[in-house]
């Protein structure tokens, strides 16, 4: 097989592309579901595994070769996950560069592995008189070649669109040996560069297909709506194999009727619209008629009647201007890209349930049936071409190629196989309503081949055309309808449409959504309502790409590039879901519901304002809840009956009285499903909004609480000791140390004993955090190594070497002093207000030196006994959240296991904190511990681990066992960011405030 190594060398004898639709024979089986022409070969085959096509078992193929002694794999899998080979992680690097120089079109010699598998079967009935059968093998990585009982059947090489062949003319009466050969490189793997796990073999459903003598081999189903969408055509072209005619029925509108073109077509008075909100389809039953006029073949089809397109200069769904609320897709679970129906059906339903609204194919043709549940549950898919060449792509950028030379660029060799590519997407997808544009491919630079492909897609289709990568080559800026660009931030296309109004914008990919990350993606939302032509963008991505493992000691991990032995890798550039490869929601999820619910509340003292975005649904479906709580208590709940109109809003009395008794008041509104829909149950919340209202002497707005401390008793007794400064009350003691410069002990609830201790080593300032993924993408560890040391080494300053110790009339105050080696030196002091009470008062402060850059975050870090693992919080909850990321975090009291608190991000790193923390404890079994309080609110985490531990762990599973519970309150830490992994910072105002003095204030105290 050396043609395997060109180009122009993609399909041999497999048939021509068609639609998906399903044929049955009858009725019954349309009920059922299932298709007496269809006999799936799904199952264990027969498997044989060779490092390079030169090491294949020559003849295997041949029905006297005895293949029985050969290992079982099943199909459909990936043979990397059985035990041979292993599987590679890479985004733009090709995984063979380094190991061999290969040219384009060219494959690796020296290790290519070659799956070899054989399967039989007996055919559940014979062939009628004129009946033919084909084979579809839905998905191979790379390239396929196929036998039937030692005849050679075909090959074809696009991984993501099915490679079907005829085997009428080589079937036996009784048992058939089908072999195959699927090569893990081809020269279609140049333009497989996708960001994503590298595997091979049969990966998707193989199926055996009858086509009677009488049969339609493809259907087309269009719609065109007038202007006013008061009335619709359907047009239905299905030309006949063999000598009969076709009845055609939209159920419950009556027959189509056949046109001068040999076309049917019905007209539909006040039509039922297909959109997102109410994915409504009609029903096409299509009877395939023998010349005698019995019934040959039954075909159900299921037709959404929408317009899409670009009207008065934007993206419109039946006349309404669209804006994508989407996310990026790859087909990826815990079996790799071997996703199942019920495993893809799932996945929409929790994207459903997000708030999403559309997805894109990133990047090729997903399932079949992906479409076919889109079109049923409501989503906008822009379907992609199998392309991308990121790695030449990088070539051209770095200049070590010329434009002209990319790849697949102008190259006459590559237009061939693009041209296949696009035409098997188009013909298998185009009767899916859920379609509403084509995607050339992704991150393969421009040229007059990708302009050729979106020609054909607009000259077969009335669909948009997509393409991205004419922002970085211009030279044909037709070749798509839409401007696409990635991670550009909003300001920047605020900029670049204020001088280009010529196409809609849309961000194919934005928010990169990497470990903690997801940060002031409100900016986005917020510049889609107020400039027409940006219409939204496409998360990346939805779920992690990442494997089960196991460790050497037994323990299970989610592990990512490199994990394998494998090289070269992109190491955990896989894991950017919004849900983990498991679909448990990450913390990242509650703000993408926020930001993407379907309506916009406020709130004022005696008003609710109800904006309904949807476009084509009122609110009729949802029962609308207002809770009033104090300090998380709840105090009222109410409900309103309320009715708003898509695209409108309107005001509403609030129905629930804030108090005038001091205290701080939370309103809370939320909408939630009347009943249940197929994506969630009755009682979800689809949509909600808190107002924060504060009462002190009168009532007014703020985001901040009462002075939440205990009162003070009695002074406290000072002891000055030699070495330490003790300090003692009713309940507890605390020694300050002179010569170890801190906090060394705080009991609290003595007994004869002396009492419970509960700090395991001595409070510290803090100012740095385990680097998140889109820290260590712009280099925060060598910027911010300052920081690192200053957390970890101090010293007393020249100027006071032993702590300020003074006596007050309620209070001891112990003033401590710290040199920080930074580069300029900093300055940091820690005061300790000690009540009788047991009450510490902390103040820190920071004078940096001159020129450091900002700090990963401004606190204290204290260590305690891991028997304190009960968490509970008055704050911003329930999921983690931070600065920049807190929009879908609502007030209110929360608990929690310290244990779980780290977010297992499959490399660990910052997470798990909380904003607004008003008062947080920790405690063991029997409630006692400690509690920290801030008046104004403060940032909050409880985790097992320093911060030191997690930037030392690659995976979770390397975390040491537990042994601590460490409390870091911090006025703030530095945002997680988002708008790319590889060189975006943190937006400045959610930077901790740089080249200032820095002071927080907050307490803590022993509770029982």
């Amino acid at each position: 097989m050396t043609r395997i190594a060109d180009p122009e060398y993609f399909a041999e004898n497999r048939l021509p592309a068609h639609s998906d639709h399903r044929r049955y024979r009858n009725r019954a089986e349309v009920a059922a579901g299932t298709s007496g022409f269809e006999q799936g070969l799904n199952g264990l085959w027969k498997f044989h595994y060779a490092k390079s096509p030169a090491q294949t078992i020559v003849g295997f193929e041949g029905l006297d070769h005895d293949c029985s002694s050969w290992d079982d794999i099943p199909v459909p899998a990936h043979i990397q996950l059985h035990g041979y080979d292993r599987p590679q992680y890479t985004n733009i690097q090709y995984p063979w560069d380094g190991h061999e120089a290969v040219e384009p079109g060219q494959v690796p010699t020296r290790y290519n592995p070659v799956a070899s598998y054989v399967t039989t079967f007996v055919l559940d009935r014979p062939l009628d008189d004129g009946e033919r059968l084909s084979v579809s093998f839905q998905g191979a990585e790379s390239a396929i070649a196929v036998w039937l009982n030692g005849t050679y059947i075909g090959y074809g090489a696009d991984s993501f669109t099915p490679s079907e062949f005829d085997l009428t003319d080589a079937v036996l009466d009784g048992e058939n040996k089908l072999a195959a050969q699927v090569f893990r490189w081809s020269a279609g793997s140049w333009i497989e560069d996708q960001d994503f796990y590298r595997f091979s073999g049969i990966f998707r459903d193989v199926v055996l297909y009858r086509q009677p003598a009488v049969h339609v081999e493809d259907l087309r189903v269009t719609s065109t709506v007038s202007d006013d969408l008061d009335v619709a055509a359907v047009v239905l072209r299905a030309p006949v194999t063999g000598p009969g005619s076709i009845r055609a029925t939209l159920v419950g509108q009556g027959d189509l009727v056949e046109t001068s073109t040999g076309d049917f077509t019905i007209t539909l008075t006040d039509p039922h619209l297909w959109s997102a909100e109410d994915p409504f389809c009609y029903e096409l039953d299509i009877e395939v008629l023998a010349e005698d006029g019995t019934s040959s073949e039954l075909i159900v089809q299921r037709v959404g009647v929408r317009r899409f397109g670009i009207e008065d200069g934007v993206l419109k769904i039946n006349g309404q201007r669209l804006v994508f609320k989407g996310v990026n897709r790859h087909e990826f679970g815990l079996k790799g890209r071997v996703v199942s129906r019920d495993e893809t059906e799932a996945d929409i339903r929790l994207i459903k349930a997000t708030g999403i609204n559309a997805v894109r194919t990133s990047h090729y043709p997903n399932n079949t049936y992906f479409y076919e549940l889109c079109d049923q549950y409501g989503l906008y898919v822009i379907d992609e071409m199998n392309l991308e060449s990121h790695g030449m792509w990088d070539k051209v950028a770095v200049g070590d190629l010329s434009i002209e030379e990319a790849l697949p660029g102008d190259r006459p060799e590559w237009l061939p196989v693009l041209l296949d590519r696009a035409a098997s997407m188009f013909e298998r997808d185009k009767n899916h309503p859920s379609i509403v544009m084509w995607s050339c491919g992704n991150e393969s630079f421009g040229g007059t081949n990708l302009l050729a492909v979106s020609n054909y897609l607009r000259e077969v289709d009335t669909r948009p055309v997509h393409y991205e990568g004419v922002h970085w080559d211009p030279r044909y800026p037709e070749t798509t309808d839409v401007v696409s660009q990635m991670y550009t931030p909003a300001a920047e296309i605020e900029d670049w449409l204020r001088t280009h109004r010529d196409k809609p914008f849309i961000l194919c990919e934005y928010a990169h959504a990497m470990g903690n990350s997801f940060g002031a993606v409100d900016k986005y939302l917020d510049l889609a309502d107020r400039e027409p032509l940006f219409q939204g963008g496409f998360i990346w991505d939805f779920a992690d790409q990442a494997l089960r493992l196991t460790d050497r000691l037994g323990q299970e991990y989610f592990g990512y590039g490199g994990d394998c032995g494998e090289a070269p890798s992109d190491y955990e550039f896989s894991a950017n879901g919004i849900v983990f490869a498991d679909r448990t929601p990450t913390p990242k999820l509650q703000e993408v519901r926020y930001l993407y619910q379907p309506f916009r509340i406020s709130i004022s003292h005696d008003e609710i304002e109800i904006e309904n975005r949807r476009l084509f649904t009122g609110s009729s479906d949802l029962d609308c809840v207002v809770t009033l709580r104090r300090e998380g208590t709840v105090l009222a709940e109410s409900e309103i009956d309320i009715d708003v109109a898509p695209g409108s809003g309107r005001t509403y009395p609030l129905p629930v009285t804030v108090p005038r008794a001091p205290g701080e008041y939370a309103i809370d509104v939320s909408l939630r499903l009347r009943r249940a829909t197929a994506w969630a149950p009755a009682g979800y919340e689809i949509a909600w909004e808190q107002r924060v209202i504060v009462v002190t002497g009168t009532a007014h707005d703020s985001s901040s609480a009462h002075d939440s401390s205990s009162a003070h008793d009695e002074a406290p007794t000072l002891i000055e000791g030699i070495h330490n400064i003790g300090v003692r009350g009713k309940h507890f003691i605390a020694l300050f140390s002179r010569i170890h410069g801190g906090l060394v002990s705080y009991r609290y609830g003595l007994t004869s004993d002396g009492g419970r201790e509960l700090l395991r080593a001595i409070p510290q300032p803090n100012f740095w955090h385990a680097p998140t993924s889109n820290e260590r993408g712009w280099g925060m560890p060598f910027r911010d190594g300052h920081w690192l040391l200053a957390s970890r080494y101090r010293e007393p300053l020249p100027s006071q070497e032993r702590p300020v110790v003074a006596l007050h009339a309620d209070h001891v105050e112990v003033r401590y002093g710290y040199l920080l080696p930074t580069t300029p030196n900093s300055e940091s002091e820690v005061v300790y207000r000690v009540f009788g009470s047991g009450r510490v008062e902390v103040t820190l402060s920071l004078r940096p030196g001159a020129g450091l850059p900002d700090l990963p975050e401004f606190g204290m870090l204290f260590t305690a006994d891991a028997a304190l693992h009960h968490l509970s919080w008055y704050g911003d909850g329930p999921a983690e959240c931070y600065v920049d990321r807190r929009g879908g975090a609502r007030l209110g009291i929360y608990t929690s296991d310290v244990r779980q608190e780290l977010t297992p991000y499959v490399r660990p790193q910052e997470s798990g904190s909380r904003t607004g923390v008003r008062w947080a404890t920790v405690t063991d079994d029997q409630g006692a511990g400690l509690r920290f309080d801030c008046a104004e609110g403060m940032e909050f985490s409880a985790l097992p681990w320093t911060p030191f531990e997690i930037e030392n762990a690659r995976h979770p599973v390397e975390l040491p066992p537990i042994q601590h519970t460490v409390l870091r309150p911090a006025l703030m830490r530095r945002g997680v960011g988002g708008d790319d992994s590889w060189g975006a910072l943190t937006h400045p105002e959610f930077r901790v405030p740089q080249g200032s003095d820095l002071v927080f204030r907050f307490g803590f105290q022993g509770v029982r």
